[in-house]
């Protein structure tokens, strides 16, 4: 493919940075627009532009007059910030690739596995239904006024530093000190679970592709454990056998609010994916990291990193308060 001139707008979240470090390594020329303060190094060759996508002055600011084959939004979450991009990128960009989300698929689904024809209907999670509203803006941008437009919709998408697990770090700690962990409904639900790396391939692969303009793309492995599973590799690679503790989704959601919308709206049901429609265009995307290997990927990442063991003291207590129910 000849080589894209390419803006992300966000570049050093979770999925993002992998995103990056593909499409430099495909000769790409790669500028990130975010607002400075991540620790995390960009790629060499990319250039930085700092702005908030918050702050629309500061995006034109930063970005002027310039003109893009592709501009990759990974920082809106509302249909305004859409609307902003469609004004400001008009007849400036080539493909604008707006990053949804899987949870705006029906919940809970009618059937699977969920395709890109699968509803978008979430009742639970207002996250979600902000996503919808910005894919409703985008239709009838590409619809009314021919705005080059890809919608992707990723699942639960990880890196080595992200943990899947209600508590994260702290469900490791309670496993090593042989405290139980709380696992949401009967542990049997699979989740599917996609290593950014492998998200990469897919998202990239879509990039100046006339093909897929004024289409949606779902872009998710093909490991999909169960919970038990995924709470269970992770002990096994920290080196102790955890004791599951199973509380209804719920009620976690009762003790732990903060939690409920994700795991009510999108956790607590059964996720299974058909990406066809991708691999007709990126017949290269796979799963090359299934979670099996991703949970000692991710204990051996925080073994190496002890500066990342931290321990949320209360959420730990609530965790003692719902194991007590199990």
């Amino acid at each position: 493919m000849a080589e894209l001139d390419i803006l992300f707008l966000g570049g050093t979240g979770t999925i993002s940075t992998a995103s990056v470090r593909l499409a430099v390594a495909r000769g790409h020329r790669v500028s990130v627009l975010n607002r400075g303060r991540s620790g995390k190094a960009l790629p060499d060759g990319v250039e930085s532009l700092i702005g908030d996508v918050a702050d629309p002055a500061s995006v034109d600011a930063a970005v002027g007059s310039r003109t893009f084959d592709v501009v990759a939004q990974f920082r809106a979450f509302t249909p305004d910030t859409v609307a902003g991009d469609i004004d400001r990128f008009g007849g400036r960009v080539g493909q604008y690739v707006f990053i949804s989300s899987a949870s705006a698929y029906q919940k809970p689904p009618a059937s699977i596995p969920v395709t890109e024809a699968t509803p978008l209907k979430n009742p639970f999670w207002q996250y979600s239904r902000d996503k919808i509203a910005c894919e409703d803006v985008l239709v009838a941008a590409d619809r009314d006024h021919d705005f080059p437009m890809t919608i992707v919709r990723p699942s639960h998408t990880y890196d080595d530093a992200l943990l899947p697990t209600t508590g994260g770090w702290t469900d490791i700690a309670r496993m090593r000190a042989g405290k139980p962990v709380v696992v949401h409904g009967d542990g049997t639900t699979p989740w599917t679970l996609t290593h950014a790396d492998d998200f990469a391939v897919g998202f990239v692969g879509l990039f100046g592709r006339p093909e897929a303009l004024g289409s949606a793309y779902t872009i998710t492995g093909e490991s999909a454990p169960t919970w038990n599973q995924v709470y269970t590799w992770l002990g096994r690679a920290a080196g102790a056998e955890p004791t599951l503790a199973h509380v209804a989704s719920e009620r976690i959601a009762r003790e732990i609010p903060e939690v409920g919308p994700g795991l009510v709206g999108d956790k607590a049901h059964a996720m299974l994916f058909d990406t066809t429609k991708l691999r007709r265009l990126v017949p290269e995307f796979t799963t090359t990291v299934p979670y099996a290997e991703g949970a000692r990927r991710q204990i051996a990442w925080y073994d190496a990193h002890p500066e990342a063991q931290i321990v949320d003291e209360e959420l730990d207590a609530r965790f003692d308060r719902l194991a007590a129910l199990a």
